[in-house]
């Protein structure tokens, strides 16, 4: 059976109630599966497992949570909320940037499980829109177009989550295997043996290039903070410093924000046109 999206957003947005000191609900079961999910992934999360370690039956978590699926976005909106709230100040866009994704990578260190959760059509919860507002925010009132505002910051959550989900792999691996990661690379000795007929790999490996490696999350997300960078750079050389609607020159704003209408009678003329079939 296909359930609505709508049921999750209204178990999602709902308001929160205040917990008796006894007794099942919906934050307890949350926390619960958050604690099993830290331990053993998403694979080795169940509705039984939770219930197992709240010492309630399975069917009486069905009254709070209507299944896995509803569980695990509530699972993630909770984590969310582990964001510390933005520090107020003047700081440059790159900056309140990098400081979000930071955070959003420290958050997936304490809840590898989070990369795990795969697909398109998963309904965020009031703290993931807060921490994407945030994140829109940074990159707000700068040069880029709206559109690549919303495109810089998809482009930074991909990086994030792509560095997460090797967490979630190597985690996954030495859970399964009892084995690290460093002892299991390095007991390839058979494999070594071969690879100095490759003189690319072997140049670099003589020069230490493996010696000490870069962190692949800070030489990532530095690179990607540079291409958006050099976009805005390439937009503030190229800007037509002039309204969209009508062609009049623009004066500078007050608040330093580009300007892209003239007047508010251009901006509302803009929006019909735009709504126009």
């Amino acid at each position: 059976m296909t359930r609505d999206p709508d049921d999750g957003v209204e178990l999602l947005w709902r308001e929160k109630e205040h917990e008796p000191r006894r007794g099942l609900t919906t934050g307890r079961i949350v926390r619960a599966a958050v604690e099993l999910a830290d331990a053993e992934g998403l694979e080795g999360l169940s509705m039984r497992k939770v219930a197992d370690r709240l010492g309630f039956t399975t069917m009486s978590l069905y009254r709070h949570v209507p299944g896995r699926e509803q569980l695990i976005e509530l699972m993630l909106d909770e984590v969310m909320g582990e964001h510390p709230r933005p520090q107020e100040g003047e700081a440059g866009w790159r900056t309140r940037l990098e400081a979000v994704a930071r955070q959003a990578w420290e958050l997936r260190r304490r809840h590898p499980w989070m990369a795990e959760v795969r697909g398109t059509r998963h309904v965020p919860g009031p703290n993931g829109v807060a921490h994407y507002d945030r994140m829109l925010a940074a990159l707000a009132g700068t040069s880029l177009r709206p559109s690549e505002v919303i495109a810089a910051i998809a482009l930074v959550g991909r990086f994030v989550d792509a560095e997460a989900l090797v967490l979630v792999e190597t985690q996954r691996e030495e859970r399964r295997s009892g084995v690290s990661e460093q002892e299991w690379w390095g007991a390839r000795e058979s494999l070594y043996e071969r690879l100095d007929r490759y003189p690319t790999l072997t140049h670099l490996w003589e020069s230490g290039g493996w010696d000490h490696p870069e962190d692949s999350f800070e030489f990532g997300l530095a690179r990607v903070l540079d291409g958006i960078e050099a976009l805005m750079n390439k937009r503030d050389e190229t800007r037509d410093d002039s309204c969209q609607e009508c062609g009049t020159p623009l004066e500078p704003a007050p608040s330093g924000r580009p300007r892209v209408y003239c007047s508010r009678a251009c901006r509302q003329r803009a929006y019909r046109n735009r709504r126009r079939p």
